[in-house]
């Protein structure tokens, strides 16, 4: 069956055939989100959502959203979507970050024009036949410190085209390298030190705990007087009340905003002042990009839908379409490995450590992780996945690490995940051959090979003879045919596992029989999720 795409909001007609042309059913409803009651009436029937800003997925629909896999939003902002509850139910939230870069940039850069040169009141003024030149006296930009806060795709654009105008350009970014920073032809600076240099100030960064009013009274009187100030990032960046106070003292020359703390901003203390130029959230308004993020959303849900290609996700590790097919295999493997550990752990987990050994190590390990994870926890929570798996490990304390290194053995490439629990640490390693099926290759530091099927016994023991009769003579009796019988020990006399990939269920009274034998320790059944 064709997956189905619910667009509650205007795509254009392109972007809708895009969903048609990729073999995805598609219902073009652009006025539905508006009507919450008929799209939560409705929304259990689709795969995927794909949205503007109209529609809003709030946990209420969420919990509606039986089918759902994926929410789509055409655009960079999702202040929209409920993430932690959409990440909570396995829901993938995409977002088109790069498709309204340009015309972001742009609009930050025409605001600070209009800032400098007061055009909007001037305009105002000349339409109303007036003629006050000496009134609208401006400031060159030429020359002039631009500080941009936030130094990724939009605001790398305004440096760029900040300096074909020839302004000086500092910029501030944890995560701008100095090597990049050199490369952008800017100056990497702390906070305050760009405060203090700007002439003008525009940013470009989402809105986050540590961000949230990022410009507030402290920060206004950390800058030069005379100072400019654009946002089309979010509002929230910056207190608005304080900024206002800031302009009628004269300490803030003017400001440029096209978002606001609140929207649809019907009022705010910014509206009415003389040097502030204001616009109601245009930065990814211009005609090309809405069709670059509408044609964007729609390949990128496709893709997903289609052939399990994960780009631009806000809650799970990306996965190109080009690694997808490689990558199967091992997010198979991913999901085994945490499948066995947690059938067979029952107390609580405190540490989980993930090996990548060779060329393992080089794969898109953050969604093997997450592969790793969904198969630990599924055995208590059955429909967990990868997305909502990361964020249950998080939410329990769980500590979580990653190790990386070149191949150390015979395979080619393996993974090793460790689990330390308050009384026992528990360990599984496995493989892909060239078949492309999974195999176990150690269990407790045991060497085996040990194909993976549906329906398996595992058992500990002490290594003792007759073991094997013991073993296959019980379930024989039983009529339980074995498929695949792998043994494993420590040492002569020491620890030993046996792992049989069985033809179907072993009932509970048959491991019974096999746990009242005095040197086995342990008999579990266990069931993999494998095609």
């Amino acid at each position: 069956m064709a997956p189905r795409v619910l667009v509650s909001d205007e795509l254009s007609e392109t972007a809708v055939q895009i969903f048609r042309d990729r073999g995805v059913e598609v219902d073009f409803q652009p006025k539905l989100g508006k009507d919450k009651e008929k799209l939560a009436e409705i929304i259990g029937n689709y795969d995927g959502l794909a949205i503007r800003s109209a529609t809003k997925v709030t946990e209420k629909l969420i919990a509606a959203a039986t089918n759902l896999k994926v929410v789509g939003r055409a655009g960079i902002g999702v202040d929209n979507v409920d993430i932690p509850a959409a990440s909570r139910r396995g829901i993938i939230v995409m977002n088109t970050p790069f498709g309204n870069s340009i015309t972001t940039a742009e609009h930050a850069i025409a605001l600070m024009f209009a800032v400098a040169r007061q055009l909007p009141a001037a305009d105002g003024s000349t339409q109303a036949g007036k003629w006050e030149k000496s009134k609208f006296m401006g400031v060159e930009i030429t020359g002039k410190v631009l500080g941009v806060i936030g130094a990724g795709n939009i605001g790398s654009i305004v440096c760029a085209r900040a300096i074909g105008l020839k302004m000086h350009v500092v910029a501030y970014d944890p995560f701008l390298s100095k090597e990049r920073a050199e490369e952008m032809g800017v100056v990497k600076v702390e906070l305050d030190e760009l405060f203090a240099r700007a002439d003008f100030i525009t940013l470009h960064v989402p809105l986050t705990d540590k961000t949230r009013n990022i410009i507030d009274a402290q920060a206004i009187a950390k800058m030069k007087p005379g100072v400019r100030i654009v946002n089309c990032a979010r509002g929230g960046l910056v207190v608005e009340s304080a900024l206002a106070e800031a302009l009628k003292s004269g300490h803030v020359a003017g400001a440029g905003f096209d978002v606001f703390e609140v929207e649809p901003a019907t009022e705010s203390p910014l509206f009415g002042l003389p040097n502030v130029v204001c616009t109601p959230h245009l930065g990814a308004s211009t005609t090309e990009a809405q069709e670059n993020v509408a044609l964007q959303v729609a390949e990128q849900m496709s893709d997903y839908l289609v052939n399990g290609a994960v780009s631009n996700a806000i809650n799970m590790p990306s996965i190109t379409a080009e690694e997808a097919p490689i990558l199967k295999p091992f997010i198979r493997l991913a999901d085994v490995l945490g499948a066995f550990v947690g059938q067979v752990t029952e107390s609580a987990i405190k540490e989980i450590e993930i090996l990548y050994d060779g060329s393992t190590a080089a794969m898109n390990t953050k969604a093997l992780t997450s592969a790793v994870l969904a198969g630990l926890i599924r055995p208590q929570v059955a429909d967990v996945n990868m997305v909502s798996a990361p964020v249950m490990i998080k939410e329990k304390g769980v500590i979580l690490s990653e190790v990386k290194r070149d191949k150390s053995g015979v395979f080619d490439g393996y993974i090793k995940l460790t689990v330390t629990t308050s009384n026992q640490t528990r360990s599984v390693a496995g493989t892909v051959f060239s078949d492309g099926k999974p195999r176990f290759i150690q269990i407790k530091g045991i060497n085996l090979d040990a194909d993976v099927g549906k329906h398996m016994v595992y058992l500990t023991n002490t290594d003792v003879p007759g073991m094997i009769g013991f073993i296959g003579t019980t379930l024989g009796d039983a009529g339980v045919n074995i498929a695949n019988f792998q043994l494993g020990r420590e040492k002569e006399g020491g620890d030993a596992i046996a792992l049989l990939y069985v033809d179907g269920p072993v009932s509970e009274t048959v491991l019974d029989k096999l746990r009242a034998n005095a040197a086995i320790r342990q008999a579990k059944q266990l069931v993999f999720n494998i095609d």
